[in-house]
């Protein structure tokens, strides 16, 4: 591997951004392919890029036949996140479980004395209000978005911005009085009926959770689920149409 693509690969990775290595084994000729562009030896070849970044939405490495060449496609993606909005007690269970399953965790809360490192040591803890932090985190492809603070207030705003960016799993607490309400406050701030139907909520699976620890299993649980089916769909063969 060339200085300059290990260099690109360490960029990426800083800024979350996906990018698939693709190698011809019989020469060693690289192209980078991301979701945008294309740089390289190889990076004219539209079939090769197309391969690339079929590879890169499935998020899984595989050795293609392009054009009768072989070529090795190395996918890097940026590991999944989970951001938490709300520093709750159900918070205080969830981070350090999504962590075990190697998530990057960060809890986000404009409240100080919520949002601590002593009551979430080993997780990022950002006191900014939930869309100002978005704005600047970004949220990708990677990212689920849970709020759990049930005050409009904090929740509102997270939900919109969540629901307008390519987050792939968006989960809120609350009863479905409450989600019913949450929908017309969402309405007026011109979420439609289509993107708002992406949030789960009431959040978590149903299997008659009760304390904050097993809030905090189904909400997992369901985020896990969503992206298993997720991948499955993306790596699915397309049929085509007769």
């Amino acid at each position: 591997m060339k200085a300059g693509t290990i260099a690109a690969l360490k960029e990426a990775r800083g800024k979350r951004r996906a990018v698939v290595l693709a190698t011809r084994l019989s020469d060693a000729a690289e192209a980078l392919v991301y979701a945008d562009s294309a740089e390289g030896t190889l990076a004219g070849d539209a079939a090769l890029v197309a391969a690339a970044r079929r590879a890169m939405t499935v998020g899984r490495s595989e050795t293609v036949e392009v054009d009768g060449q072989r070529i090795f496609l190395n996918v890097y993606v940026p590991p999944a996140r989970l951001v938490i909005v709300g520093a709750v007690h159900i918070a205080q269970t969830l981070a350090p479980m999504a962590a075990m399953l190697d998530f990057d965790v960060t809890v986000v809360d404009p409240r100080g004395a919520w949002a601590t490192a002593n009551r979430f040591p080993g997780v990022k803890v950002i006191q900014e209000w939930a869309d100002e932090a978005f704005q600047e985190m970004g949220l990708d492809v990677s990212t689920a978005v849970v709020t759990l603070t049930h005050d409009p207030k904090l929740d509102d705003p997270a939900l919109e911005s969540a629901l307008r960016s390519e987050a792939f799993y968006v989960g809120a607490l609350g009863s479905k009085r409450t989600h019913a309400k949450r929908k017309e406050r969402l309405a007026e701030a011109g979420i439609t009926d289509e993107q708002f139907a992406r949030i789960h909520g009431p959040v978590g699976l149903n299997i008659g959770a009760r304390s904050p620890a097993e809030i905090a299993v189904s909400i997992l649980g369901q985020i896990v689920e969503v992206r298993a089916r997720r991948t499955e769909a993306l790596a699915a063969p397309k049929v085509a149409a007769a």
